[in-house]
C-alpha cells in the first residue's frame, strides 16, 4: 500500500502494468484491467474490492473444497510458520508434517495398492513427475523403447511442456508447437455426443476399447510407457465415463503392458462423493496426481502416487542411476503439509465426503427438475460436487449451437451479472458448477436460481437477434 500511494495508481492500474496473467485475452486486460481483484471469501462466497459478494460454484477452480475463510486451516499454517517454516526434503531429510501427511493418505485414504508419495507444489509437476516415474520404471524393467503418453481429447494434465503435451486441448498447443512428440491422444468418452443411436454405454465403451486397443497396436505396444485420464474430466466440463468404460480400458492397458496414471488433481478429496474417483470407478492406477483438495488451494501443494507394483521395480539397485534424479524444492513443504493436514481433520469431522454425495445428488436432481426442460438444456451430468450442462440449439436432435457465438462465456458473464460465478469453456457449450463440499440444500437452491436467470437471459438474446429460435 506504501508503493500504490507513493505512484498515486490504483491497483488495478498497478495490476494491467506488472502482470500477464493466465488464461486471459492479454490485448483485453491491458485496455480493461483485472476482471475484479478478490478481496475476501467466506463459505461458498467471496467479496471484491469493491464490495461485491459473489456465491462461488466453482470452488475457485474446482480447489478451495473446504470453503474460504476456515481460521483452522490459517492457524495450522501459521503456527507451523512459527515453528519451521522450510527445509528441503532432498536427500532424504524430512519434516513432521510431511511424515504425518504421507502416512495419513496411505493408510487408510488412498487405494490400498499404493505405495510411496512424492510431493510437489502443482498438479502440472506431480503429472511430470508421474511420468518420468513410468518411463523410469520401464527403463529399469528392460523396455526403454515403451516411451509413449496416451491421453485423451479434451482432458486436461496440466500447463507444463509434458502437462500441455497430455492435454488434449488445442488452445493448449497451437502457440507453444505442442504436443510432444511422444504423446497420443485417444477418444473423450462422451456418451451424449460420441455414442451412435441405438448404443448402449456399455458397447460405448467396448468401442473406445477397441479403438483404444486399434491404436496401441498401430503405434507397437513394445513403444506405449502410460495412459493418463482424470476420472471425471474437468475441462471437458464433468464428462463422466459411461458404463463399464475404465474396466474396458483396464482390460487393454493389462493385454499390452501399459501402466494406468489416474489424475485425481480435481475428483480427490471427496469431489465426486468418494475420497477419490479411482475408488468410485474401480479404477486400479499404478501412478495417481493428487493437488488442489489437498489442501484446498489454502497452500500450493501436490503428490505423485505410486504404487507397490511401480516401487518394487524403481526401488531396487541399479548400479548406474544411484538416486532418483528427480524433484522440486517445495517437495514437502512443511506449511502445505499442514494445511493439508489440517484439511483432512475438516473432511473427516465435518462428513464433507458424504455432505458431497448427498447434496451433489441434489444438486443434480434439482438442475433436471428446475432447467432440465429449458429449450437450450441437452444435457445435465456429472457425479457429486462436479457438475455440468450442455447448451444445444434442438435436445431432440442434438443440434449444435454454433460455436462462433461462445454460449459458453456469454452465460458466465450473464451468470456474473446475478453475482454468481460459473464456469465458461472453449471448444464447446458447456456450463460448470463444483462449489466447495461445506455448500448446503439452501444455498444450491439460490446457485440454481441465479442460474436460471442468466439462462433465460442468454435465450432472450439469442431470439433477439435472430440467432435461434427455440423448439419447444
Amino acid at each position: 500500500m506504501t508503493d500504490q500511494a507513493a505512484r498515486n495508481v490504483s491497483l488495478e492500474q498497478m495490476d494491467t502494468d506488472t502482470t500477464l496473467h493466465a488464461y486471459t485475452a492479454l490485448d483485453e486486460h491491458l485496455k480493461n484491467g483485472p476482471e475484479r481483484i478478490i478481496a475476501s471469501g467466506n463459505g461458498i462466497y467471496i467479496t471484491d474490492t469493491q464490495g461485491r459478494t459473489y456465491i462461488d460454484s466453482m470452488a475457485s477452480l474446482f480447489c478451495v473444497n473446504v470453503g474460504y475463510g476456515r481460521s483452522e486451516v490459517a492457524d495450522a499454517i501459521s503456527e507451523q510458520a512459527h515453528k519451521m517454516a522450510y527445509f528441503h526434503t532432498f536427500c532424504g531429510n524430512a519434516n513432521e508434517p510431511q511424515i504425518l501427511l504421507a502416512d495419513r493418505l496411505l493408510n487408510g485414504l488412498l487405494p490400498q495398492n499404493m505405495s510411496k508419495i512424492l510431493f510437489a507444489s502443482s498438479g502440472s509437476e506431480a503429472n511430470d513427475a508421474n511420468v518420468k516415474l513410468a518411463w523410469n520404471y520401464q527403463i529399469f524393467r528392460g523396455k526403454p523403447k515403451k516411451r509413449k503418453i496416451i491421453a485423451r481429447e479434451g482432458g486436461y494434465h496440466g500447463v507444463t511442456v509434458m502437462g500441455a503435451s497430455l492435454s488434449g486441448l488445442p488452445i493448449m498447443h497451437q502457440a507453444f508447437g505442442l504436443p510432444l512428440d511422444c504423446v497420443i491422444h485417444t477418444d473423450k468418452p462422451h456418451y451424449f455426443w460420441g455414442g451412435n443411436p441405438g448404443e448402449s454405454e456399455l458397447d460405448y465403451s467396448k468401442r473406445l476399447a477397441k479403438n483404444l486397443d486399434e491404436l496401441i497396436q498401430r503405434e507397437d505396444p513394445e513403444t506405449v510407457c502410460a495412459f493418463i485420464a482424470e476420472p471425471v474430466m474437468g475441462a471437458a466440463a464433468a464428462v463422466c465415463p459411461p458404463e463399464g468404460y475404465f474396466q474396458e480400458i483396464q482390460k487393454v492397458l493389462d493385454k499390452h503392458d501399459v501402466l494406468f496414471i489416474a489424475d485425481e488433481v480435481i475428483t480427490g478429496f471427496g469431489r465426486l462423493g468418494a475420497w477419490f474417483g479411482s475408488e468410485l470407478y474401480g479404477i486400479e492406477p499404478d501412478l495417481m496426481t493428487l493437488s488442489k483438495g489437498i489442501t484446498s488451494a489454502y497452500m500450493p501443494s501436490s503428490a505423485s502416487v505410486v504404487s507397490k507394483k511401480v516401487w518394487d521395480v524403481i526401488s531396487a539397485t541399479h548400479p548406474e542411476m544411484p538416486m532418483f534424479a528427480s524433484g522440486s524444492t517445495a517437495a514437502g513443504h512443511p506449511i502445505a503439509c499442514a494445511a493439508a493436514l489440517a484439511c483432512l481433520d475438516i473432511y473427516e469431522n465435518e462428513n464433507l465426503i458424504n455432505n458431497a454425495k448427498v447434496v451433489g445428488k441434489y444438486f443434480k436432481d434439482q438442475l433436471n427438475e428446475r432447467i432440465g426442460d429449458h429449450p437450450l438444456m441437452g444435457e445435465v451430468r456429472g457425479e457429486g460436487l462436479m457438475l455440468a450442462v450442455e447448451l444445444v440449439a434442438d435436445k431432440d436432435t442434438k443440434e449444435v449451437l454454433n460455436l462462433e457465438w461462445d454460449c459458453s462465456h456469454r452465460l458466465f458473464d450473464l451468470c456474473l451479472e446475478e453475482m454468481l460465478i460459473t464456469r465458461g469453456f472453449f471448444g464447446h457449450n458447456s456450463s460448470s458448477f463444483a462449489p466447495p463440499l461445506t455448500i448446503t440444500t439452501s444455498e444450491v437452491d439460490d446457485i440454481i436460481g441465479r442460474f436460471e436467470k442468466g439462462l433465460n437471459k442468454l435465450a432472450d438474446e439469442l431470439v433477439a437477434d435472430g440467432r435461434w429460435k427455440p423448439k419447444n
